[in-house]
C-alpha cells in the first residue's frame, strides 16, 4: 500500500468513525449517570432524517442540524420521561424508541416527499462542506507532513472537527469538574448524591439531554455531510456500534475514541476493498466485509476484560423517605 492510499484509507476512517465518536460520547454521559440507552440507534436516525427534511425544504444546513437535534432532544426525553420519572424499564425504553423512529422516518418520509422513504438530495448551503485548514495549500508539497496535513487533517467538515473536540471536553467535564464528579456518583451511588443534597432527577436528565444533543449532532452529519439525505435505516446499526465501543473503552472518552477509530477503520476497508485485496493479495467476499464491524464486537468481548458498568445502571433511583 503506498502512502497515498493509505492517507485516504484514514481519511475515510476519521469521516467513518465520527457519527460512532458522537453517539458514543452521547452513550458515555447517560450511561455514567446510571441510565442504560440502547435508544441510541433511534435517536441518530431520527435526527439523520428531519436533518436532512429541513435541510431541504429551507436550503439552510444549520437549520437542518438543529432540527436533527431537536428530534433526538424529544426521544431523549421520552426516555428520560419512562426511565427516571417513571422507573420503567431502560433497555425496553431504548428499543422501542429504535423501533419508533425506524417506522416513523420511513412513513414520514414518503408522505412528504413520496420518493420511497427518502429525502431529497441535498446540495449546496444544504449539506455541511469540508473546511480547509490555514495553510493547508502551502504545506501541500512538504515532504510527508504537508500531505498528511492537507488530506488528513484538513478538509474535514465543522462537525468532524467538532466530535474531534468533544473528547478533551468530555475528559474535562467528567473528570475536572463538579458537574463530572456528580454525574459519574450518579451512576456509582445515586443516594449518597441525594444524601448530599444534590438532584438525582436533575443530574440524570441532564445527562439524557446531553446525550440527545450528541446523537442529534451524529444523525444530522450522517445525512448532511457524510451523505447528501436520508434514507431508509441509513443508521445501519451504527449506535449498536457505538455501545460497543463503549463497553470496550470500559466508559473512557479517551479509549472511546481510540475504539471508534478502530471500528471506522473497518468501515473504511468496505469502502476501499479493492485496496484490502491488493495488500492480502485475494478478494474477499463483500457481504464479509460488511459484517466485520459487527464481528469484532462480538471479538472483542472476549479479550476487552473486566469491563465494569456504573454501578446502579440501568436501576431506577427511589428515594428513601
Amino acid at each position: 500500500m503506498d502512502f497515498a492510499t493509505l492517507l485516504q484509507m484514514l481519511d475515510a476512517t476519521v469521516r467513518l468513525a465520527t457519527p460512532l465518536l458522537l453517539a458514543c460520547l452521547a452513550g458515555l454521559y447517560s450511561e455514567r449517570a446510571g441510565i442504560f440507552d440502547i435508544g441510541l440507534e433511534g435517536k441518530m436516525l431520527a435526527a439523520a432524517f428531519l436533518s436532512a427534511a429541513i435541510a431541504s425544504v429551507t436550503g439552510n444546513v444549520w437549520l437542518g442540524l438543529m432540527a436533527g437535534i431537536g428530534a433526538s432532544l424529544l426521544l431523549s426525553i421520552i426516555h428520560g420521561l419512562a426511565s427516571i420519572t417513571f422507573r420503567g424499564n431502560q433497555l425496553i425504553s431504548g428499543v422501542a424508541i429504535n423501533f419508533l423512529a425506524a417506522g416513523l422516518t420511513v412513513v414520514i418520509a414518503q408522505s412528504w416527499f413520496a420518493q420511497g422513504g427518502r429525502t431529497p438530495q441535498l446540495s449546496g448551503d444544504g449539506r455541511f462542506s469540508s473546511v480547509t485548514l490555514p495553510f493547508a495549500e502551502t504545506l501541500r508539497d512538504v515532504p510527508i507532513l504537508g500531505p498528511i496535513y492537507y488530506e488528513l487533517i484538513s478538509g474535514h467538515t465543522p462537525l468532524v472537527y467538532f466530535a474531534f473536540f468533544m473528547v478533551p471536553v468530555t475528559w474535562w467535564v467528567l473528570y475536572r469538574t463538579r458537574f463530572g464528579l456528580r454525574l459519574r456518583a450518579v451512576g456509582e451511588n445515586p443516594a449518597a448524591v441525594d444524601t448530599a443534597g444534590v438532584s438525582v432527577v436533575f443530574l440524570r436528565y441532564a445527562a439524557v439531554g446531553i446525550c440527545g444533543v450528541l446523537c442529534g449532532i451524529a444523525g444530522a452529519y450522517l445525512a448532511t455531510a457524510l451523505q447528501a439525505g436520508f434514507t431508509k435505516d441509513m443508521s445501519a446499526g451504527r449506535g449498536y456500534i457505538a455501545l460497543a465501543a463503549l463497553i470496550f473503552a470500559k466508559w473512557r472518552p479517551w479509549h472511546a475514541l481510540y475504539a471508534c477509530l478502530l471500528f471506522g477503520f473497518l468501515q473504511a476497508m468496505v469502502l476501499r476493498s479493492d485496496v484490502v485485496e491488493r495488500v492480502l493479495g485475494f478478494s474477499l467476499n463483500g457481504q464479509f466485509l460488511d459484517v466485520l464491524p459487527f464481528i469484532l464486537v462480538v471479538l472483542l468481548t472476549g479479550f476487552v476484560g473486566k469491563a465494569t458498568a456504573p454501578k446502579a445502571g440501568g436501576e431506577p433511583y427511589v428515594k428513601e423517605r
